[in-house]
């Protein structure tokens, strides 16, 4: 980089961070069914208030909540993002970061990358899944082997009798899988191509086989914030697709979802659920992210508005029509947590307070004064609806001088009942169990 662009980064981040906007309301405020939702606050420059990459220093480790303790699993992984757990015990980690970027997106998209890159992302992308196993049960994987790799940005995993699914950032794609085997060598066979294209602006893309393994349901960000790219650019994004797998079609699902993550079957109502990441840029205490149900054919307000009817006067022209019918999330998550992963509790290691919940992995904020996220959470559940406030699990990822030693991302229940976390900073599989195991 030229030093004039070494300055010029310096000053944008300077004055980004430098911009006196901050919350008004507890995060505390923008969780649960029914959250505070005060008016925008859209400023001239976005808040951005990151929590620079640290990394963890030797022996450092999260806080687990009372009763709780945590543990490595495997460590010096390569951006960590998302974790899928085989039936005779072994965990595939996708180590993955964005695609190199086809289009450029003028200032506005150079600051974002920076901005990304500040906060641990925007790297050159492992490209790969890797296969951890723990032999002798010590909660420490011993055996590690590249399971996947020359894939494309790798995110979603899913097993279905004898083929795994893998969603790239383009594409899914079916592999042949044997049982106990710890590297598929096989081309990976294309099933349905993704949106992704020349600004493919969220790239993940994860993917969940349903009950029966007849369908695949596959989350697709949106191109932008709030489609200040064009909604010709949104075709099939901000969306959950419906796959069939031996037909190779693709249907949309449900829409409206701007940036949905998380994916899994609630295991009292056997409802889809998804977490979502809402719009940034109006005001720290706005949008909160949230975790919901899934309807077919159910459409849930992005762009044109968030929470059922709330209107974002940004978006031109509007479409009254489909505010009109936009679904309210079930539970919201705090505004900027960026709510990613999402685990519903099915084990018996835990204690039993923790049955049939769901752990939600904040990868932490960006664009909120102070900071939200950058934790992992719990919520209970009752008769398949959510049930009380969330409680922390996983703290301390920001050290005290603002920086971040890990950021959690994917969560998952492994075959004993702990609780695993991928950590895209710290490039660790964290373990949670019981204190006294």
């Amino acid at each position: 980089m030229s030093n004039f662009r070494i300055l010029l980064t310096g000053a944008v981040l300077t004055a980004l961070a430098g911009c006196s906007e901050t919350a008004k309301l507890p995060v505390e405020s923008g969780y649960g069914p029914t959250p505070a939702l005060p008016e925008p606050n859209k400023t001239v420059l976005p808040t951005v208030h990151i929590a620079p990459a640290k990394g963890w220093p030797q022996d450092g480790k999260p806080q687990a909540a009372a009763g709780l303790r945590v543990a490595a699993f495997a460590r010096d992984l390569d951006h960590p993002r998302w974790l899928h757990v085989l039936p005779n015990g072994d965990v595939l980690v996708a180590e993955s970061d964005a695609p190199p970027k086809q289009q450029s997106q003028g200032l506005r998209g150079w600051i974002a990358s920076k901005i990304m890159a500040r906060a641990g992302s925007g790297g050159p992308s492992a490209n790969r899944i890797t296969l951890l196993r723990d032999r002798d049960g010590d909660g420490v994987a011993e055996k590690r082997t590249v399971f996947l790799e020359n894939l494309n940005s790798p995110f979603g995993m899913a097993l279905v009798g004898s083929h795994l699914y893998v969603a790239n950032t383009d594409a899914l794609l079916r592999f042949p899988y044997t049982p106990g085997t710890t590297r598929i060598t096989a081309n990976g066979e294309k099933v349905v191509d993704l949106p992704a294209g020349p600004i493919n602006h969220h790239w993940t893309k994860n993917v969940i086989a349903s009950q029966d393994g007849s369908r695949l349901y596959v989350t697709s960000g949106s191109n932008s914030n709030v489609a200040e790219n064009g909604m010709e650019t949104e075709e099939n994004r901000a969306a959950i697709l419906e796959v069939d797998p031996h037909a190779r079609s693709m249907r949309l699902f449900a829409s409206g979802l701007r940036n949905p993550n998380g994916l899994a079957w609630q295991p009292d109502s056997g409802a889809l659920w998804t977490t979502v990441n809402e719009r940034d840029e109006i005001g720290s205490d706005l949008v909160p992210d949230y975790m919901t149900s899934v309807q077919d054919g159910g459409f849930y307000g992005w762009p044109y508005s968030y929470f059922g009817q709330h209107i974002d006067e940004r978006v031109q022209p509007q479409r009254p029509d489909l505010v009109e019918r936009a679904i309210v999330p079930d539970y919201a998550l705090g505004a900027h947590t960026a709510s990613l992963g999402l685990a519903f509790y099915e084990g018996t290691l835990l204690p039993q307070h923790y049955r049939h919940g769901a752990f939600v992995g904040q990868h932490g904020s960006w664009n909120r004064k102070p900071r939200s996220g950058y934790k992992v959470v719990f919520i209970r559940f009752r008769d398949g609806m959510p049930a009380g406030q969330a409680e922390d699990v996983l703290t301390g990822f920001v050290n005290e001088a603002g920086e971040a030693m890990g950021r959690p991302v994917g969560v998952a229940v492994d075959k004993t009942g702990a609780v695993l976390v991928a950590d895209d900073v710290g490039n660790v599989v964290w373990r949670v169990t019981p204190d006294d195991r």
